[in-house]
């Protein structure tokens, strides 16, 4: 049987640890008692309380120290968090191990203590390692009731099996199977970080670098920024939500004044919107679904909307009125309605942010997904005005400039770009110099426009076909066009088309920092599984340093903040910007930090460049 204990004093605590390097730390949550019927509040710092900290510093031991628990006795929480935060929480000497930093890290927040280096995620560990020959572990991977059975054959206690309905404050502490629960998922991430530090030795070791220096100390940040949340203007929303339900109202009857009284639902899907379409109006099936049946999604209807163009002109309007109609319902359920159904009662929006679920390492967030908020339509732009500082405070923003071409520059070493970025220059313009083959000065904004799609395309393997798309042209003309902007970036194009070759020779891509990323792709028999494979072998070098650079950025904001004494705090991450609320009296000083900690993170053959601004909203700060 394991060692398992459950201790409430000090020198218990003590002489558990010793002088361990090494401590892994787990907590149990139960909701505060105005929470008690939401069956996700456990979950939510702002709903729950830390019941008691299970400890394991030797694999097959654990102590459980109960703090909240509604029956039994109760270490004192005062004495044993100050303890534990000199001796490990704060303990620049002590490795602290979690599975699932984040999610500690928002509790530890909450009660004012910061986790400090070292630390180890054994989630961020496991989606670095393969669960096969191909593919990285997802979160669906990753939980502990699912590694520990499959590395060590061991099944886990479950927690309903466990708690029942319970809440976990209203277990004895003293049972055996509340102590084995606690003290069984502190245990087994301790054994995790040995297993996966040996995985790494023997496969990758880069990634284990990547585990200790950038995703583990992120994972601490993003439960921070989780905690903090970003103030939510609820009343501008609210009128903006008043102003799309008139708009879909107009544009509703717009519809209906050409197709009657057929169901069009919310977005234009329903089954009687496509007969109307497919059998009443008799439009070609240009596109299916997987199931091969008619589609009625975007593409689908800028297909159809191009057919009639030729061979339906009288038909063009209905469709712009149908994908503004889609356009506008999306915008009110997803953001508008969505934003305001997760505004907490504090009036700040909690989103989660989700450090390793894409492949290249970006950060991504959910409930609510703060990265796709539309940008380039007035009313996307109109939501982020309700994202707002507090009275005497403002919002400071540094995006990168072109993060992704400078690192294309700096990866390919191409001469051209890389000159380009050193003198400042506009790079889209001197693109577009550069294949048109005019004088810098002599570039039209038309020009520019299409050196741009080119430029921000390449990254991502465009074809002409997309190019030819984007831009309205041929696909002769766009074939042409790629041409010459690789016969002016000679290197460029060596440097992509080394990256799909050795992708094909290795069966992975690699950043600059040693991230992999497996690309089966690039050898399967279906052409267009292959094609994805060829874009992501070139696009993931670059995309992925990206994401490690903004991870970098955001662990020296943090350090410099607090070397500081500031009261600002980092509260947004969204694709190449890093959002921190700061009092009014700070924005000078958080200005310059964050742009010298954002153009600090990486050393590249051209700039780092962060574009800083601040105001009262988010829109205020573009």
């Amino acid at each position: 049987m394991n060692d398992y204990k459950t201790i409430r004093n000090i020198a218990e605590i003590e002489e558990y640890i010793g002088s361990a390097g090494v401590v892994s730390f787990d907590f149990e949550t139960s909701p505060t008692e105005k929470y008690r019927s939401d069956s996700k509040a456990a979950l939510d710092a702002h709903k729950a309380d830390i019941t008691g900290v299970s400890l394991s510093v030797k694999a097959g031991t654990g102590r459980y120290i109960p703090l909240r628990h509604r029956v039994g006795k109760n270490a004192s929480i005062h004495s044993v968090m100050k303890y534990l935060r000199q001796r490990v929480f704060q303990n620049s000497k002590t490795v602290k191990i979690a599975h699932n930093m984040a999610f500690e890290a928002l509790f530890l927040y909450k009660d004012g203590i910061v986790l400090q280096e070292p630390v180890y995620d054994t989630i961020v560990a496991s989606q670095l390692t393969l669960k096969n020959d191909f593919e990285y572990r997802d979160l669906g991977n990753s939980g502990l009731k699912t590694l520990v059975p499959y590395l060590y054959g061991v099944e886990l206690p479950k927690f309903e099996d466990v708690v029942g309905e319970h809440s976990f404050d209203e277990l004895d502490p003293d049972a055996w199977d509340t102590c084995r629960y606690a003290c069984a998922d502190s245990d087994w991430a301790l054994q995790l970080y040995y297993t996966f530090n040996e995985w790494f030795e023997n496969n990758i070791p880069t990634h284990r670098l990547i585990c200790e220096k950038i995703e583990s100390p992120t994972a601490v940040f993003t439960g921070m920024m989780k905690y903090n949340g970003v103030l939510f203007d609820t009343d501008l929303m609210e009128e903006k939500k008043a102003e799309a339900e008139a708009h879909l109202v107009d544009l509703r009857a717009k519809l209906q004044a050409v197709i009657g009284n057929v169901d069009i639902g919310e977005n234009c899907g329903t089954q009687a919107f496509k007969d109307y379409l497919y059998k009443t109006e008799n439009l070609p099936v240009l596109k299916t679904t997987t199931k091969y049946a008619e589609a009625a999604d975007d593409e689908a209807m800028q297909l159809l909307r191009a057919y009639c163009k030729k061979h339906r002109p009288e038909m063009v309007s209905f469709f712009d009125t149908v994908q503004e109609f889609r356009k506008w319902a999306k915008i009110k359920s997803t953001y508008i309605d969505g934003l305001l159904r997760l505004t907490g009662r504090d009036g700040r929006i909690h989103t989660w942010f989700d450090q390793t679920i894409a492949a290249t390492g970006r950060i991504s967030s959910s409930e609510p997904n703060l990265q796709n908020i539309p940008v380039r339509t007035p009313m996307g732009r109109e939501i982020r005005r309700a994202f707002i500082a507090p009275a005497g405070s403002v919002l400071v923003d540094a995006d990168y400039s072109q993060i992704e071409l400078r690192l294309l520059a700096h990866l390919s070493g191409d001469e051209a770009m890389c000159e380009a970025f050193t003198l400042g220059q506009d790079i889209h313009a001197r693109t577009a110099a550069e294949v048109y083959g005019v004088p810098l000065a002599e570039v039209t904004p038309q020009m520019r426009s299409s050196a741009k799609a080119v430029n921000f395309g390449i990254v991502y393997g465009i074809s002409d076909f997309g190019l030819a798309a984007n831009l309205h042209i041929s696909r002769k003309e766009a074939a042409e066009f790629i041409a010459r902007y690789f016969a002016r970036y000679p290197a460029i194009h060596r440097f992509m088309e080394a990256c799909v070759s050795q992708g094909k020779a290795e069966g992975y891509s690699v950043t600059m920092y040693g991230r992999r990323r497996p690309l089966p792709e690039l050898s399967s028999p279906n052409y267009n599984r292959r094609q994805f494979g060829e874009r992501a072998a070139m696009n993931t070098p670059v995309q992925g340093a990206a994401a490690d650079i903004i991870k970098i950025a955001m662990n020296a904001v943090h350090d410099e903040l607090k070397a500081a004494g500031l009261a600002a705090k980092l509260i947004l991450q969204v694709h190449d910007e890093l959002i921190v609320e700061a009092p009014e009296a700070e924005r000078e000083q958080v200005e310059a930090l964050l742009r010298r900690c954002m153009e600090n993170a990486a050393s590249l053959r051209v700039p780092l460049i962060a574009d800083v601004h601040s105001g009262r909203s988010w829109y205020d700060t573009k």
